[in-house]
């Protein structure tokens, strides 16, 4: 990590309030988490941010407002405008592969046919922090259903507990 250069924080989902509890939008969850109730965002690179300093660091929470599929586009040119090199930037999203609630951390790899990482890859290349959160597979559930819809379903009460419990959990 550049120690002088501001930290992004970015929470992959899709902006609108009938996406607000959706499995996709768990990156989002994960931002708002950190982010004061009563934070003025503002909107800047087809995204809303909130900076705030953290430890004497200047520290850059992101919601992407491109939709799920085109995150990158946001997260390349706030890359760019406040010259944050990819060691410095973390991205939040959710996981199929990973039971619900489950939180991994990465450094890099391959999209697993995430599309908001795919933009994200695309944008500024696969070398910086990931923070996986599972949302589950419908296959876990014997529940024959297309990933599509899945991801763009609601959590359960109780998936949702796990999912806030999760998040709880996550180390900036």
């Amino acid at each position: 990590m550049q120690e002088n250069k501001p930290i992004l924080i970015v929470g992959l989902g899709n902006p609108g309030a009938q996406y607000e509890k959706t499995r996709h939008n768990v990156g989002f969850m994960a931002v708002r988490h950190f982010v004061p109730d009563d934070a003025t965002w503002r909107n800047e690179y087809d995204a809303l941010t909130y900076v705030e300093n953290i430890d004497g660091r200047r520290v850059i929470f992101v919601l992407p407002q491109t939709f799920m599929n085109n995150s990158g586009t946001a997260v390349g040119a706030l890359a760019r405008f406040y010259k944050i090199p990819n060691e410095n930037i973390t991205v939040i999203h959710d996981d199929m592969d990973l039971k619900t609630g489950v939180l991994r951390e990465k450094i890099g790899g391959g999209s697993a046919g995430h599309n908001g990482i795919k933009s994200v890859d695309a944008a500024i290349g696969s070398d910086y922090r990931r923070i996986r959160i599972g949302i589950g597979h419908p296959r876990d559930f014997g529940l024959p259903m297309d990933p599509a819809d899945w991801v763009l379903g609601k959590f359960t009460d109780s998936e949702m507990a796990q999912i806030q419990d999760a998040i709880s959990k996550i180390i900036l």
